[in-house]
């Protein structure tokens, strides 16, 4: 019994070990987790978030959370009695809708700012109107017109920046301005993506429902763990990438391009995949890199 309890502590060590490069190679560097999914909905998984996301502010990093709330606003709209309608996945958005969305979505950003506050560490949430964060115009699906749904055009980092400095966890909520200070919803993926090209994050974290990137949707053995840019390209072109995966290997793409040094696509629905992510030499997602950067798994960062 003792010796299985040493060896317990050991493995423990091990791991502690093994996370040290990492801790040291991130130090004081920005990571955007985009926080979505079914972790947000599994109170235990979204328990388990935002322990990671706190352990990672406080061995040094600088998280910034920006979150989505899809299923939350469908569930809402629905309680008023509307119906949620969508065109190419994207949600119909009117006056009453929008109403409903940025309700919800407040309510969802203060209810993490508590559970962060919750763990010792202080957190500040904002929207994307908020300080000029995210300017937007209204974005058409394949030339329908959507309501108030808002394409990034514009980021004005300076709120984020000046809350990390002051030691804060800043937690963002996809709303933006338009030029005549209406008010938009934003894909929580695209908003993550804006906010990692503006801040120079070192790191892009999605939180999904689905293992990483797969070579063959249907099969999860072909999880892929590591893409670099160019071959990111050629499974798109290929036609290996369709579905939700598509646009959101598009905004790795454009990340990686716009100076992000690595994406990683989670599964949310695994506990503390943040961690195993970041703080493993094999992470459990799928990581993409510049071409010209050393090989994620070679026991390097």
């Amino acid at each position: 019994m003792a010796t299985e309890s040493i060896e317990q502590v050991m493995a423990k060590a091990e791991v502690l070990i093994e996370a040290l490069p990492y801790i040291q190679r991130f130090n004081r560097k920005i990571i955007v987790v985009k926080y979505g999914g079914s972790a947000m909905l599994d109170e235990d998984l979204k328990k388990s978030v935002i322990q990671d996301v706190t352990l990672l502010k406080l061995v040094g990093f600088k998280p910034i959370i920006v979150h989505g709330g899809g299923k939350e606003i469908s569930k809402w709209v629905g309680k008023v009695g509307m119906d949620a309608q969508f065109v190419n996945g994207l949600r119909v958005t009117d006056e009453a809708t929008m109403e409903v969305a940025e309700m919800v979505l407040n309510k969802v950003n203060k209810s993490l700012v508590s559970m962060v506050q919750s763990l010792g560490v202080a957190s500040v949430g904002i929207s994307g109107k908020d300080g000029g964060l995210l300017k937007v115009k209204k974005k058409y699906a394949d030339g329908q017109d959507i309501g108030y749904v808002g394409e990034v055009t514009e980021v004005n980092p300076k709120i984020l920046h000046d809350l990390l400095e002051q030691d804060f966890l800043p937690i963002v909520c996809p709303t933006g301005l338009d030029e005549e200070f209406h008010t938009y919803n934003i894909n929580a993926d695209d908003a993550a993506c804006a906010i990692a090209k503006a801040v120079a994050a070192e790191k892009l974290a999605f939180l999904t429902d689905i293992e990483g990137v797969l070579k063959d949707p249907s099969d999860k053995g072909t999880l892929i763990s590591e893409l670099t840019l160019s071959e990111a390209r050629s499974l798109i072109d290929a036609g290996f990438i369709g579905g939700g995966m598509l646009p959101k290997l598009n905004n790795c793409i454009d990340a990686i391009e716009e100076g992000v040094s690595r994406v990683h696509i989670l599964d949310g629905r695994i506990a503390h995949c943040l961690l195993l992510e970041i703080f493993t030499n094999r992470g459990i997602g799928t990581a993409i890199l510049r071409d010209e950067d050393t090989r994620y798994y070679n026991g390097e960062a």
